[in-house]
């Protein structure tokens, strides 16, 4: 296969491949993650106008954002004025922050020492009490 060059002129993006060779990703979450790198940082992010740029509706927009979201690409928090829901904060990620998942290995209990027990008397604690101290 020939090597394809693009020259760089203007109006492009330029952002990390992660989401892209990410597998448990769908091609629809890394084109909406790919849209979402190319938009200003003043953006507002909501479903509806995510959905309004692309060709795909809410829902899918929705379900897209909800695979960001578990493989760690996104975080979104709720924000609240005068005590009533005002919308979601995004915090996009290029690559997700390392968080320890829980093993799906199972412990080992490993085998029992077969040495012998000790002989010797182990040191005792002093357990006598003192008359005077216990009025």
């Amino acid at each position: 296969m020939g090597v394809i060059r693009v020259e760089h002129t203007k109006d492009y993006t330029t952002m990390s491949n992660h989401h892209l060779r990410n597998g448990n990703l769908s091609l629809r979450a890394m084109g909406l993650m790919s849209k979402m790198l190319a938009l200003p940082d003043d953006w507002d992010y909501t479903v509806a106008g995510l959905a309004s740029i692309c060709k795909e509706g809410r829902d899918a927009v929705r379900k897209a954002l909800q695979e960001l979201e578990s493989e760690g690409y996104l975080v979104r928090s709720q924000t609240r004025e005068a005590g009533t829901f005002s919308g979601n904060d995004y915090t996009l990620f290029e690559t997700p922050p390392l968080t320890e998942k829980p093993s799906t290995v199972k412990p080992s209990a490993g085998k029992p020492s077969t040495d012998l027990p000790l002989t010797e008397n182990p040191t005792q604690l002093n357990n006598v009490i003192n008359k005077k101290t216990k009025r």
